[in-house]
């Protein structure tokens, strides 16, 4: 059963899929359908945007061992959708200022340094998307092992469980041992206790017949 945020990050890949194809598009555009192609773009950047926000709202509710890797997906996604944003600016002014230069209405250009700014920040975006990426499979690792380790836990507790329960067995195998040993013990007591009577007994019968002969 696929979970909301499944159907979230389903949706948003197809949105995703849809503004990169546009954004191609829009380089090769002609000036009707350009305005058409930048209706688009900016209406499914903004459904991403709503997407994104879901997306939040609903890592919330999700189970506390896959909180996580959610939020972690998240993030990339959203440092997806920024990279996306700024090869949608950039190829609009671009296309922009090939459209002014051939109409020669206006000498507007986008400076360089504003270019290259925007590509330090595609750059940025970018390896902050590697590390996103790196650290969704670090925590991914990261659980496989916790979950490895859970499970062995598991099994030595079970391992111990049954030695704990052998030793209770074998004390109890003692204890009747020391009982029956105890009264082994008592009856030999018993057993020489009724020796030395019968042989102070005997003594005595004997010296009271010494006894009875001398005064005879």
């Amino acid at each position: 059963m696929v979970s909301l945020f499944e159907n979230y990050e389903q949706q948003y890949s197809a949105l995703t899929a849809d503004i990169t194809a546009q954004i191609g598009s829009l380089t090769a555009s002609g000036s009707k359908d350009r305005r058409q192609l930048i209706s688009n773009i900016e209406k499914h950047v903004e459904e991403a945007q709503e997407l994104l926000e879901q997306m939040d709202l609903e890592v919330r509710e999700v189970e506390s061992s896959k909180k996580q890797r959610c939020k972690t997906k998240v993030d990339c996604y959203r440092a997806e959708l920024k990279r996306l944003t700024l090869e949608y600016i950039k190829a609009r002014a671009v296309k922009q200022e090939a459209l002014y230069d051939s109409a020669e209405d206006i000498d507007v250009r986008i400076s360089i340094d504003q270019k290259q700014c925007l590509l330090d920040n595609s750059e940025t975006l970018e390896r902050a998307g590697r590390k996103l990426n790196d650290g969704y499979r670090v925590i991914v690792e990261t659980e496989e092992i916790g979950n490895q380790v859970l499970k062995n836990l598991a099994e030595q507790r079970e391992t111990i469980q049954r030695s704990r329960n052998r030793l209770r067995e074998t004390d109890e195998d003692l204890n009747r041992s020391s009982r029956t040993l105890n009264g082994m013990i008592m009856r030999i007591m018993q057993q020489k206790v009724i020796l030395y009577l019968v042989g102070i007994c005997f003594i005595v019968l004997v010296c009271f017949g010494v006894y009875l002969s001398f005064k005879k």
